[in-house]
C-alpha cells in the first residue's frame, strides 16, 4: 500500500488490522518500515522500543487529529475521536508535510 499525504504519495504503509497485527506492531523488528497504520487503535505505548517514532492519531476518516513524538517507554494519551494511529521513524512527519489538519489516503500499488 501507499501511503498519500494531502494529495501527495509519500511512503510505502504497512496496516496492522488484526489483533496479533496490532500487538505486534513494530516490537522487535530489525528494520521499521516505512510506515505502519494500526486499525482501528486509539493510543499506542513506545514499550521495548529502542528509537523515537513520528505517531499521527487519526480519524475513522484518516484526518490527522494529533502528532507526536513517540519517546521509547513513552505513551500517547488517548484522545476523543481517535480510531487509527499512524507510526514512522523519527523525522517522517516533518519530510512528509503530515501535520493536524492533513488528510490521508491509502493507495494500492
Amino acid at each position: 500500500m501507499q501511503l498519500v499525504v494531502d494529495d501527495r504519495p509519500v511512503a510505502g504503509v504497512e496496516v496492522a488490522d488484526t489483533a496479533l497485527a496490532r500487538a505486534r506492531g513494530l516490537l522487535f523488528r530489525r528494520e521499521l518500515p516505512e510506515a505502519l497504520l494500526l486499525r482501528p487503535c486509539s493510543s499506542v505505548h513506545g514499550a521495548w522500543m529502542r528509537v523515537p517514532l513520528d505517531v499521527a492519531l487519526l480519524s475513522a476518516g484518516l484526518e490527522v487529529l494529533h502528532t507526536q513524538v513517540l519517546r521509547p517507554w513513552a505513551v500517547t494519551r488517548p484522545r476523543r475521536g481517535v480510531h487509527q494511529v499512524l507510526e514512522a521513524p523519527a523525522g517522517s512527519f516533518e519530510r512528509w508535510g503530515l501535520r493536524p489538519g492533513s488528510r490521508l489516503a491509502l493507495v494500492r500499488e
